[in-house]
């Protein structure tokens, strides 16, 4: 169990806000993402593959998947991988988890391009459950910018 506080707001439920990543594993993945686009890909797998708890870099690689199952795959592993350190950190299953904290976006990324890629597979339920997750999570979520191919 992390000792991360869960800050407990006057005006809601708790607010969880995740240990900041390994500043070389960040210097790693920005690294990888300044690569050309035909180096790109490979570069953040191998940084993802040497930390496979990297929520950041399981949702940049699934920005960066080839098609939509490999960009769900990504996005699911990172959405899992996420419930799984939000727990360590003191999350019980509800209460918010902001964008505003940069160490919680590999986490929201991952849910946002989960529902994005939920869609494009025409699993419409889960983009569903998927947005309203993101918007309990975070009441002031305006959505993302993310768009995944056939995703209209």
């Amino acid at each position: 169990m992390s000792d991360a506080p869960v800050h407990l707001t006057p005006s809601g439920p708790p607010e969880t806000v995740l240990d900041p990543e390994p500043t070389d594993l960040l210097l790693a993945l920005d690294a990888a993402l300044d690569l050309p686009d035909e180096e790109r890909r490979a570069a953040v797998a191998a940084v993802v593959a040497g930390a496979p708890r990297f929520l950041d870099g399981w949702a940049r690689l699934g920005e960066l998947g080839r098609d939509p199952m490999e960009r769900y795959a990504a996005f699911r592993v990172g959405y899992h991988r996420g419930l799984d350190r939000l727990r360590g950190s003191g999350w019980r299953g509800s209460g918010y988890v902001r964008w505003d904290h940069p160490t919680n976006r590999g986490f929201l990324r991952a849910l946002d391009g989960l529902r994005a890629s939920a869609a494009e597979i025409g699993e419409d339920d889960e983009a569903e459950r998927c947005e309203l997750f993101l918007r309990q999570l975070d009441p002031a979520w305006s959505g993302s910018d993310l768009v995944l191919p056939g995703v209209s």
